[in-house]
Order: structure tokens, then sequence, then C-alpha cells
């Protein structure tokens, strides 16, 4: 291993670039996130466009021509190399997109539940809780607490339901139900869901106030254990591996030595800026998530652009504060287009930008498999000079 080097992973939770050749499939036929947001006024990424994001294979052609010059301007220093990744995984959501970020590509989908869960799993988690189960069907979260609310108030039962996703999320009010009792329930939940329920993840969705209620920051994610991959890899070689935001939820905590909650995009980004100054060699793993959670789930294109725009406000802190041997990878894990029907995640290409001083620029075009940023990591943090059983020779 290279002493002093580090790997930086930020992931603009679903920034897709315009959607796969598959996306017709999932119902996601002619979705671009990032198509979307540049047609807000709010859409103002010029550190982003000096690291080439407009010059990413099917990015210039469909953003607004004042973003898309030609050529790769670099942003103090930086050298950047480029590509658009395709997902090989099947699915569109957050598990499956970290994943194959760390090397894991699901050739299997998560089991997703469009009509519900079965009696024979709600009969059991009613018991286990001891409380009854509302809804049971797909919802926007948001939407969920204002139909089911009032009811789940009255008679204590807890608010049940999913999403396009491979999910099962739990909301109770806070006055109801404390945060750890909800946070307890789904740890039971996840006990349960397993085989045909295996979920992705199970999500506890606190929410507070009056009428039509909201949704407070400390959502919590129990997500299936991962399969040995990159982040084992660097921290059995007793590197670190910081998580930021979510990261150590979607990783159910596997290979993460030190991990950083976090309330929302502007904490994660100071809380990035604080671990980057902190000395250490390896791996600091960043989500930032409301972009997808507030903004894509919501459809909000203004909210969207705003939120790219604001981290790309920070970008020149965070890469002023890197060392010199620091690399900074700028992704996403999937689409969700706030321009586009419905409310669920769409299937899209993402944008990969990895940046740094020693970095001459390359543009990749195309790659298959977000398993590419996996394979760079490993070979820049010299992980392979390991005797590992995960990556073959």
């Amino acid at each position: 291993m290279s002493a002093g080097k580090r790997a930086i992973i930020i992931v603009l939770d679903s920034c897709g670039c315009g959607a796969m050749p598959d996306a017709a499939n999932f119902g996601d036929e002619g979705s671009n996130t990032l198509k979307s947001c540049s047609a807000s006024s709010r859409f103002n990424l010029p550190n982003l466009k000096s690291l080439g994001l407009f010059e990413i294979e099917g990015i210039k052609d469909v953003v607004s021509a004042g973003f898309a010059d030609s050529g790769i301007k670099t942003n103090l220093g930086f050298g950047s190399k480029l590509a658009r990744l395709k997902e090989e995984s099947v699915g569109k959501d957050t598990t499956t997109g970290h994943w194959e970020m760390a090397g894991i590509v699901s050739e299997t989908p998560f089991p997703t539940f469009p009509e519900g869960f079965g009696e024979d799993l709600l009969d059991r988690l009613s018991k286990l809780w001891g409380r009854g189960i509302l809804c049971n069907k797909p919802y926007s979260g948001t939407e969920v607490i204002k139909d089911y609310g009032r009811e789940h108030i009255a008679t204590g039962k807890l608010i049940v339901y999913t999403s396009a996703d491979s999910v099962l999320q739990i909301a109770a009010h806070k006055d109801v139900v404390s945060v750890p009792e909800l946070y307890r329930y789904c740890e039971i939940a996840r006990e349960e869901c397993v085989g045909k329920y295996g979920v992705g993840r199970v999500i506890a969705r606190p929410f507070e106030g009056e009428w039509p209620y909201v949704r407070t920051s400390e959502r919590h994610d129990y997500s299936l254990v991962p399969p040995r991959n990159l982040l084992n890899e660097i921290s059995d070689a007793g590197l670190p591996v910081v998580s930021v935001g979510k990261i150590v939820d979607i990783f159910a905590g596997s290979g993460i030595t030190r991990f950083v909650r976090t309330s929302g995009n502007p904490e994660g980004i100071d809380k990035t800026i604080e671990e980057i100054k902190n000395d250490f060699t390896g791996l600091l793993f960043t989500n930032l998530v409301d972009t997808d959670m507030i903004y894509g789930h919501r459809r909000d294109v203004d909210g969207y652009a705003s939120a790219l725009s604001y981290f790309d406000e920070k970008l020149p802190e965070i890469m002023e504060n890197m060392k010199e041997e620091d690399i900074l990878i700028i992704t996403a894990d999937h689409g969700c287009d706030p321009g586009f029907k419905g409310t669920d995640h769409t299937r899209e290409y993402v944008p990969l930008i990895i940046t740094g001083k020693n970095l001459a620029d390359e543009n990749w075009g195309t790659l298959s498999g977000f398993d590419n940023i996996a394979t760079f990591v490993k070979d820049y943090l010299d992980i392979r000079l390991l005797k590992n059983p995960f990556w073959p020779d």
C-alpha cells in the first residue's frame, strides 16, 4: 500500500444523467434527472463545469448550451477523469447502486411488493410489536402520514408502507412512539424480513407536529449485510473506512471503521470537510441524501437544482483541504428525475468525476458498471498488493 493516499467518494444521491437502454423495463424511458434540473433558474454549477461534468458523454447534448463548453477546464490545478456509468445490477435503488460501487453486482433484484406485504409477515410483526398495522401499500412518504397519521395517533397502530424500491418503511409520530422504540420495531422487522420478504432496507420514518405533519431527520435504515466488498478489503488492510451520512446504514456497518451521522446535505458537506482535514489514509465515503429524499421523490425541480448548486458552491472548500495525493470521486447511485412522472427512482446512467492534483485529464466515454469505482479505488490505494480472496489477480 502507498502511504498517504486517500480516496474520497461523494455520492450526490439520485443525480442520474439520462435513461439507460433498459429504462423502459422499469417504466422510466425518457427520464433524465440532470436535464430536468438544468431547466431551473437555480441550476448553477460552475465548479462542476470546470471539472468537466458537462463533457461527460450524454450530458453536454441535453444540458443547456451555456453549461456545455468544449474541453476540460481544471480547478485549483486538479485534473479530471470523466465517465458516464451504466449500472449492471438489476435495480434502481440506493442499496443496489451503492453496493455496485463497492464491487457487488446484484444480478437478482431485491424483492418488491407492489400489492403490499403478505398477511403472514404482517401477523408476525403485529404480534412481535404488540401493535396493529395501517396502510400496507406502496405510498409516498409525505402523503402516507397525511392520509394515515391521524388514525395512527388515535389507535397507536404503526404505518407500514413500501415503494417501488425493495423497502419496508415504518412511520410513527414521536408523541405516540418514541424514536428508540421505533428503531427497536425496525430491528425486529429486519430480523423477520428474510427469504421472500428479504427487502433491501427496513426504514424508520419518525414524524412530528400537527396534521399534515412533517418527517424528522431521525430516519434510520436497516440494510441487509452485504457480501464481502471493497470496504471490507480496505478496512482488513488496516486502513480506515470513514462513513458520512447513511453509508453506514447502506452497508449495515460492514467494513466501516468509523461513521458520522448527518441531518442533511449542509451538515453532510461540513462533516466531510472536517474529515478531510483529519490525518488518515484510506477511504472517506459520503452520501448526500437531500437531492433524493427531499427533492427527487417530491418532484421539486427547483429544490433539487438548489441542492446541487449548494454542493457546487462548497466544492472549492472541499478541494482546498485535500492533500497532495487525495483523489475525489463524485458520482450518483441512480436517478430520481424531479421532472418525471410519479415519485419513484428512475433507471439512469450516473456521472463519474475523479479528480486530484496528480491526475491527468481523461474522458472514458461510457463505462459498464458502477463497480469501476471499486476497481479504481482498489488500484489507487494499492489494495491489489495484499493477498485477498475478493479481487482476482
